[in-house]
């Protein structure tokens, strides 16, 4: 399929039976291996996604936290499995915390939403706490890599292995030692790590 050939409206459905989905003339196109997207004809530069009828892989995940009861919970399900580390749920967590805010502040709030909110909130915790873990860290390396400069100057090679060794221990035992120990005594003590 050709860009020009693309739908220019995606309407997306946590549901649609197939008598609904007949009435609009909408069809699976056979060439697509997508499961759950319909085209409307032609003409009418439209597509149909049927969010409970979408496959459960890493690209649909976005599309299925739209959908509702147990899709939803499933496509949550597997949002909280990527780890902390995972791009894809740093940005996803930050994208449905906004959606969280804005149906925080609905007035007509029904239980679906409520239960979604619910189920989010640890996971927008947990994606704080590691943000806040690792500006801190960042916040340590800096700080003991500026104490290296005023120190000695410069930073040599081997004071990554020096810091990394330092940021392993609390900044109250950290920060004497490169304050009272030579460079020497420093590479002595945690060069070789």
């Amino acid at each position: 399929m050709t860009e020009e050939q693309l739908p220019k409206m995606w309407i997306l459905t946590p549901t649609a039976s197939a008598k609904v989905l007949s009435k609009f003339y909408a069809k699976e196109n056979d060439e697509e291996e997508l499961s759950g997207v319909y085209f409307l004809p032609e003409g009418l530069r439209t597509a149909v996604v049927v969010i409970h009828q979408l496959p459960q892989t890493t690209d649909t995940l976005w599309l299925r936290l739209l959908g509702r009861d147990k899709v939803q919970n499933e496509a949550i399900s597997e949002l909280e499995k990527l780890g902390p580390e995972s791009q894809f749920r740093s940005v996803t967590l930050s994208l449905l915390y906004n959606l969280q805010k804005h149906l925080k502040t609905r007035k007509d709030r029904d239980t679906s939403d409520k239960e979604l909110i619910m189920r989010l909130t640890p996971l927008y915790e947990q994606e704080r706490e590691q943000t806040f873990r690792e500006g801190e860290q960042q916040g340590q390396r800096l700080l003991l890599e500026n104490l290296l400069r005023a120190r000695f100057g410069s930073l040599e090679p081997v004071d990554s292995a020096i810091i990394e060794t330092l940021l392993a221990k609390p900044p109250e035992e950290s920060a004497p030692l490169l304050l009272q120990l030579s460079r020497e005594e420093l590479i002595a003590r945690f060069g070789q790590n």
